[in-house]
């Protein structure tokens, strides 16, 4: 112990290059433009919180709500303190999808992201810019593979268009990794944390792991299934869907009445 506590005393960091640690939070919710009425022809939209970025570098570009960690925090608190000193908004829960450490990734120096995916379940809260963000808003998100093998990340909020490029790395223990062809508009390489996040959550979603998340704690069958849709940007069989997700759900007797339609029956998710 004595000699641990000498070798310690003599030991020099500065001998060795240390990198800058960040955070960053891609936030998904669901948007359904009739919320109220529950209907089987409801849009819903996958979308994703950015912010404006107000000072250099990248300034003016959108990138994902994120920041540096401080010495006092882990990188979890890092995460939650950064997307509501620029958002305003409080995410339940953070699900980390894996540091993003590729060289000159960030023209500051060595600068290390860990980046967190999180599901908002309110679709009615309200985004405030603050910190150094210049502007925050919810893009809506698609997500396709081109005829060229490569994937088209396209993100949309009013007359703004972000429209990157990738090409699918590799994929190791689950994670599936991109490299940037064209960031499109988005700062850092925020096109492949957005990627990796989204295709993190769309895997999660086969296997009916996030989708219960963008729900409140009753929902109908139906906004479960426009859930898992919407995710994973597929069409599937009502009864298919319905024979396969019975055993996470349990009947509740409250049902709710749609504009023109026969009350559809609430549920809960199985504890």
């Amino acid at each position: 112990m004595n000699k641990e506590k000498e070798f310690l005393k003599s030991y020099d960091m500065s001998k060795y290059e240390r990198p800058s640690v960040t955070a960053d939070v891609a936030a998904f919710r669901i948007i359904s433009e009739e919320s109220e009425s529950y209907r089987h022809d409801s849009r819903t939209r996958l979308s994703i919180l950015l912010i404006r970025r107000g000072g250099h570098p990248f300034k003016g570009m959108w990138a994902l709500p994120g920041g540096f960690l401080q010495p006092d925090e882990t990188i979890e608190t890092c995460a939650f303190r950064e997307i509501e000193e620029e958002t305003a908004v409080k995410p339940a829960a953070l699900m980390s999808v894996g540091l993003f450490s590729q060289p000159g990734r960030d023209p500051r120096g060595w600068i290390i992201s860990n980046a967190f995916v999180s599901v908002i379940s309110d679709p009615a809260v309200k985004e405030r810019s603050g910190d150094d963000a210049a502007d925050a808003g919810w893009f809506d998100v698609s997500f396709d593979r081109d005829e060229d093998g490569s994937h088209r990340l396209t993100l949309r909020c009013g007359d703004i268009t972000l429209d990157a490029r990738l090409r699918e790395k590799s994929t190791r223990f689950g994670r599936t990794d991109f490299t940037v062809l064209d960031s499109g508009g988005l700062a850092f390489d925020h096109a492949s944390i957005i990627a990796t996040a989204l295709t993190a959550l769309r895997n999660g979603a086969a296997d009916f792991d996030f989708i219960f998340d963008f729900l409140p704690e009753k929902f109908t069958l139906t906004q479960l299934q426009n859930v898992q849709e919407t995710v994973m940007n597929i069409s599937v069989l009502p009864a298919n869907f319905r024979r396969k997700v019975s055993g996470l759900v349990a009947e509740t007797d409250e049902y709710i009445r749609g504009a023109g339609h026969r009350p559809a029956q609430l549920f809960t998710r199985k504890k």
